[in-house]
């Protein structure tokens, strides 16, 4: 019994220490290198997530930056903290990182093809970090998408929807595509809600009926005043657009919409002023379609004839 277990701790230690790859000409990367050097890394990760948790929580709470600058301070800093920690753990393992210039000049060949997404994402992602054009907490809309950034990773960034609904929206699309940032300097933004009505309509009395709409929303604001704009005539209804300043674009800005419309609808209908619908009207000439029944009388007999 004791041979077969000396013979498995042999096969052990030979499994444990074959050889992989050569260090330089004197050391060799073995399995218990490579399971060494794994240990090594998690543990950076790990002591990565504490010290960006400390550095938060001990220093820049108690400052009075921006919490979205706390935000990119604190990533910044916990991707550099990793970044030298992974050099160190290289070198605890006796890699020389010159001896890797063949391995990294694969690497880079396969980055330029297979990865080269992912680095754009994580460029992008340091730029956002870096300018800040886009911080934890605004209200963004880019590609299709609308919502409030919960999150800056490193690839991409995820954005809430009113819906509650998480998206995730790669980096590179937030560098290389227009952005609309409602949050971005100052939140007060002018929200034009088109209505029409129909020909005949009083417009001096339109005019101040809609002002009082939009001076008694609680979120619209009352300087720069709303201010209503005569848009075009229509085919069937004279096009108007109702302009009110608010600062709820960054937060329920569908739910202000809609108070808007409902507001005006009732307003409207309050004071007897006609929401046209689409329509045509046919006038015909007294005479003139007795006269073409007649012309075409007449074309008949001549072909008889």
């Amino acid at each position: 019994m004791r041979e077969i277990w000396h013979h498995f701790i042999e096969i052990f230690l030979g499994i444990w220490q074959y050889p992989i790859f050569a260090i330089d000409e004197r050391r060799m990367f073995t399995l218990a290198t490579l399971t060494w050097l794994l240990f090594l890394l998690v543990m950076v990760l790990m002591a990565g997530r504490y010290f960006r948790h400390w550095i938060v929580s001990r220093f820049l709470r108690r400052t009075n930056l921006q919490p979205s600058l706390q935000y990119s301070i604190a990533k910044i800093t916990h991707y550099a903290f990793v970044a030298v920690g992974f050099l160190i753990a290289l070198q605890i393992v006796g890699i020389n990182l010159s001896s890797l210039a063949v391995v990294v000049g694969a690497i880079g060949i396969g980055v330029g093809f297979g990865l080269q997404t992912i680095v754009n994402n994580f460029v992008s992602g340091i730029i956002l970090l870096l300018e800040r054009p886009v911080n934890v907490g605004d209200r963004i809309e880019v590609a299709g998408v609308a919502g409030r950034v919960i999150r800056i990773g490193s690839r991409s960034t995820t954005v809430q929807t009113n819906d509650n609904i998480s998206i995730i929206v790669p980096n590179a699309d937030l560098i290389s595509h227009s952005v609309t940032n409602w949050s971005l300097g100052d939140p007060s933004v002018r929200v034009r809600v088109p209505f029409s009505v129909a020909y005949g309509t009083d417009l001096e009395k339109l005019k101040r009926l809609m002002i009082e709409v939009a001076g008694e929303h609680p979120k619209a604001l009352k300087d720069p005043q709303p201010n209503l704009y005569f848009d075009s005539f229509g085919d069937s209804a004279l096009k108007f657009e109702l302009a009110v300043w608010t600062s709820e674009m960054s937060f329920n800005p569908r739910r202000f919409r809609s108070d808007l419309n409902f507001a005006i609808e009732k307003k409207l209908r309050e004071n007897h002023i006609e929401i046209p619908f689409h329509q045509l009207d046919l006038h015909l000439r007294s005479g003139e379609l007795r006269l073409k029944q007649d012309s075409v009388q007449i074309a008949r007999e001549s072909k008889v004839s």
